[in-house]
């Protein structure tokens, strides 16, 4: 199987030198300069009150004392000496776990708990402050790093690859920051995706990252699937004429609570008949918005949207959700020339996701 020349996904701009590499969809979990909160509407899918109090109560732990960096490296649960996002009822038995593990390998170290809580910009930070790696961001491996030009364009580029019967998948996207030739590769760390594409985004840019909240006080409803002419003629809905929407209905630019009743109309009307089938999709104008359109339209699903003075990049990642890593290539001098997150070799996804046993309590 050859890999395809690079495809150019367009260019970002990154004016704090810091850039995150997160799941787009998770965007909404971010706190900026504030401590963490516990997302209300993820959490309502647990089930069990007594977690979902326990994560709510979640803290941060910081690896403190004369061997901190070797003993967290040895524990070896998160990267750096943080460990971040941990439930309540597990924080104790973490801090006899790793005092057992300390007293074990002679390590003069210890867990402090953090108040309050670490805010992700300043994990972002940390990050950058250990050479660029992973951290947790509400349970979610996001991937930061820092010395990237901050007075120029960024150019991302992509390869593809047959993989046969499965297609043609991106097997990397390169962010391109400098002319000269890598000599060393260092693994940052593994981006978590759950919603199947990616954001390049400057890290004081997301502060002004709108999720869900219209810019603009305007919403889309669209809906689509088996039902969809049935449902198109009982509800007067038109074929949407955006591009990439081909036999996608609903209604566009409309008033966000007119748009919140028509999206509870047809969500009542598909739950009244079990073989009614559509899936339905309430889209607020917000940055999240404009960029999926983008995407949604784009040959190689790839968008580029202004945010708080930054150029972000968000892109479907042709594999769906995984863990997928992010590396970093220097040049003889130790500058960085290029980031690339690895998208290829599915038949690693399985390992990758062992991976998350770091953060375990067992």
């Amino acid at each position: 199987m050859t890999i395809d020349a690079p495809t150019s996904l367009g260019s970002i701009t990154c004016p704090s030198g810091r850039l995150v590499v997160a799941d787009t969809g998770y965007l909404n979990l971010w706190s900026g300069d504030a401590p963490p909160a516990v997302d209300e509407v993820m959490l309502s899918a647990v089930d069990d009150p007594a977690l979902r109090e326990s994560i709510r109560a979640s803290v941060d732990l910081a690896v403190v004392g004369p061997d901190a960096e070797t003993a967290a490296r040895s524990f070896n649960r998160q990267p750096g000496t943080w460990l971040y996002d941990i439930p309540g009822h597990g924080v104790e038995q973490l801090v006899g776990v790793f005092a057992e593990h300390c007293q074990a390998h002679g390590f003069d170290a210890w867990l402090e708990r953090q108040e309050p809580r670490v805010a992700h910009r300043e994990r972002v930070e940390h990050a950058v402050w250990a050479g660029g790696s992973e951290f947790i961001m509400n349970g979610v491996p996001v991937v930061a790093i820092g010395g990237l030009p901050t007075d120029q364009e960024i150019v991302v580029t992509a390869t593809s690859r047959d993989y046969g019967d499965i297609g043609v998948r991106w097997e990397s996207v390169t962010l391109r920051m400098r002319s000269t030739q890598p000599t060393s590769t260092r693994l940052l760390g593994h981006v978590g995706v759950d919603a199947a594409r990616l954001s390049l985004i400057d890290a004081d840019g997301l502060a002004s990252w709108r999720h869900e909240e219209p810019i603009d006080g305007l919403a889309d409803v669209a809906f689509w699937g088996r039902s969809v002419q049935e449902a198109a003629l009982s509800f007067g809905a038109s074929l949407l004429t955006h591009p990439g929407e081909e036999g996608v209905y609903g209604w566009a630019d409309l008033p966000v609570s007119e748009a919140v009743d028509r999206a509870v109309a047809l969500q009542e009307w598909k739950q009244g008949v079990a073989e009614r089938m559509i899936a339905i999709d309430f889209r607020p104008h917000s940055h999240h918005w404009q960029i999926m359109a983008q995407v949604r339209a784009a040959k190689h699903e790839a968008g580029t949207i202004e945010v708080g003075g930054t150029r972000t990049m968000c892109f479907m990642t042709s594999w769906g959700d995984g863990l997928f890593p992010v590396a970093a290539d220097h040049d003889a001098d130790g500058h960085p020339v290029q980031i690339r997150i690895m998208l290829g070799d599915s038949q690693r996804q399985a390992q990758l996701e062992a991976m998350y046993d770091r953060f375990s309590l067992d």
